[in-house]
């Protein structure tokens, strides 16, 4: 299968967790062994908020606080692409055409932010959408998608499954602002609608979560 794995900055850099960046390593590696095409996007988490919050207190404009925390998830990227030596294409690729080019080679993806106006989420589904791909899995930091956001809401209910006609009613923003931060932002949610990629929000504290949807196995939230 081709596979995009998205890794929340949430769960491996707020704070950084340099432990669950190994257990993230050694699984890409693992899926790879197991014959599948790897591409992992990897988001900026608090790290990158801060630097949304000093580029705004410099008074830059949006676009510029966008590529601060692209900068910051391009750095991350990095950190995971030395980990995987070999089995990574060595550097992080800045556009769909050089992730193409690195799977052709057959080397596992770690990307980063692509441009202003999109967060992680988005370049995820664009990847996706471009290498027609065959599953996507988010790492998040919460179990799956609920009713409503369970960490304010205690009535918060998990869903099991999802149609892709369900995501944009259950979220907050419809449009992006440098920092969103809900559990899949809006631009993605309208790729993934378009092209109907099955995607699997999991609990991404645990990386056996992610090999477990792609194995199949019932965890997190399917939408489909």
């Amino acid at each position: 299968m081709k596979i995009v794995v998205r890794i929340g900055g949430s769960v491996v850099g707020s704070p950084l967790n340099a432990p669950l960046i190994c257990r993230y390593v050694d699984l890409l590696k693992e899926l790879k062994l197991k014959g599948h095409a790897v591409v992992a996007v990897v988001g900026g988490g608090s790290l990158a908020r801060d630097f949304i919050n000093v580029a705004s207190d410099l008074g830059l404009e949006e676009a510029r606080r966008d590529w601060a925390a692209i900068h910051v998830s391009r750095l991350f990227a990095q950190l995971f692409m030395l980990g995987l030596g070999e089995a990574g294409c060595g550097s992080v690729p800045v556009s769909l055409d050089e992730t193409e080019v690195c799977l052709k080679r057959d080397k596992i993806v770690v990307m980063g932010g692509l441009r202003p106006g999109m967060t992680t989420d988005t370049v995820a589904a664009m990847i996706g959408e471009s290498v027609k791909a065959d599953l996507l899995v988010k790492g998040s930091n919460v179990d799956g998608i609920f009713t409503k956001d369970p960490r304010k809401f205690s009535d918060a209910e998990k869903l099991d499954e999802l149609r892709f006609d369900d995501l944009s009613r259950l979220f907050e923003s419809n449009s992006h602002s440098a920092g969103i931060h809900q559990i899949i932002d809006p631009k993605a949610v309208k790729i993934l609608h378009r092209c109907r990629l099955k995607t699997i929000v999991v609990n991404g504290y645990d990386t056996m979560n992610v090999l477990s949807a792609v194995n199949g196995e019932r965890v997190g939230t399917v939408i489909e």
